[in-house]
């Protein structure tokens, strides 16, 4: 199909799908049914005994969302700013710590999905309230950071290319934001974009469609001209949240966050509950205008559109999952096992961000879990039994 008619076609099958209800079975998803964690840091800090525990656990992916100030010689990480001129520079001591991580999920059978969660011109994290800039150009606008953004993946491209698809793939870019203009608003989108719409608005960068597939064509173009059979996975636009309907033809797959409603997943969480006045989580979840709830039916509808995409033969997998842990324990929990329910019906994947941590089943120091000791960690078990039937 040419673009235009895909995105012609996209709104009427998403009403169908939403018509025909959850309850019927859709195509595979043609990637395999993934399940593991997010494991952020600094690359040398990630110890390989997270690798041993991820297997023993039963789980066989990890997402490593990296920023590519850790990879050069620059004072970025301490001034909160990268200069142009250090860009570039790459760090080969630091390139191999990303070649100790890729091979110990190839000793351990886990996958390795390489993410860039900060890439040469953009970050999620810079458009938090209050955050001055930290790039020194915008990748949607800015040729010379489009051109660092591709060297990146070039470089990983060529630096990993006898690595093989099953043990390796790219995540392009952590969660951009929605363009403007919108081609269309889907019903599922409807329900994000209402609800969002009693949220704090937020600054976005200028980002069109068209930028957002001319960067990712051009990076997904140039990884194939050195490593054909890579899988490449494109994070959903409205960070993480929408299919990208005109980005079909490349064959990348595409991933979603599935952190919807965020009253539930970050509750206290200093970057999205910026003010502490989220009201205290419940399942069903109340809105923000004390008029209506979440529940598990509008849930079913937000993954619809996720679930036609593997229809359709896409690959799809859900990069981020999980709850901060200021939500009460029984809230997550009931509402972790209907999110995943549903994306098991469209075999779907997940990774839960992060292993060890405020999101995680090690360490999440939560107040109201009675934790059990494990490896020298504090193992958060009801929550390792909803993942392992999950």
């Amino acid at each position: 199909m040419r673009r235009r008619d895909i995105l012609k076609a996209v709104p009427a099958v998403l009403t169908a799908t939403a018509i025909a209800g959850f309850g019927e079975t859709p195509q595979r998803n043609p990637f395999p049914r993934w399940r593991g964690f997010n494991l952020p840091g600094a690359p040398d800090q990630i110890p390989e005994d997270d690798f041993r525990m991820i297997q023993d656990l039963g789980f066989d992916w990890v997402r490593l969302p990296e920023s590519y100030w850790n990879l050069v010689d620059s004072d970025a990480t301490k001034t909160g700013r990268m200069e142009l001129r250090d860009v570039r520079k790459v760090n080969e001591r630091a390139l191999a710590f990303i070649d100790r991580l890729i091979g110990w999920g190839r000793k351990y059978s886990i996958h390795v999905n390489l993410a860039l969660h900060r890439a040469p011109g953009f970050c999620i994290s810079d458009f938090n309230p209050g955050r001055s800039p930290s790039e020194p150009f915008n990748l949607w606008k800015d040729p010379a950071a489009e051109d660092a953004f591709v060297f990146y993946w070039e470089m990983f491209a060529g630096r990993y290319r006898g690595v093989p698809s099953r043990d390796l793939s790219f995540n392009l870019l952590n969660e951009p934001m929605f363009p403007s203009p919108r081609p269309y608003l889907s019903p599922a989108e409807s329900i994000i974009v209402d609800h969002q719409s009693q949220a704090r608005t937020r600054p976005s960068p200028p980002m069109s469609h068209e930028d957002h597939r001319r960067v990712m064509t051009h990076a997904i173009e140039r990884i194939r001209a050195l490593s054909p059979d890579r899988i490449v996975i494109l994070d959903g636009l409205d960070v993480g949240r929408t299919i990208i309907p005109d980005m079909i033809p490349t064959g990348a797959g595409q991933s979603v966050h599935t952190y919807f409603p965020p009253e539930v997943s970050h509750y206290r969480a200093a970057w999205s509950d910026e003010n502490s006045d989220f009201p205290t989580p419940e399942w069903p979840a109340l809105r923000r205008d004390g008029k209506a709830r979440v529940t598990r039916e509008t849930l079913e509808k937000i993954y619809e559109p996720w679930g036609w995409m593997a229809t359709q033969g896409i690959g799809v997998h859900a990069g981020e999952c999980g709850c901060y842990s200021k939500t009460p324990h029984d809230v997550f929990l009931r509402w972790t096992a209907d999110v995943f329910d549903i994306l098991k019906h469209y075999h779907i994947g997940w990774a839960l961000w992060n292993f060890r941590g405020p999101f995680g089943v090690l360490d999440s120091q939560r107040a109201d879990v009675a934790y059990e000791d494990w490896h020298g960690h504090r193992l958060d078990r009801k929550l390792l039994t909803l993942l392992q039937y999950s």
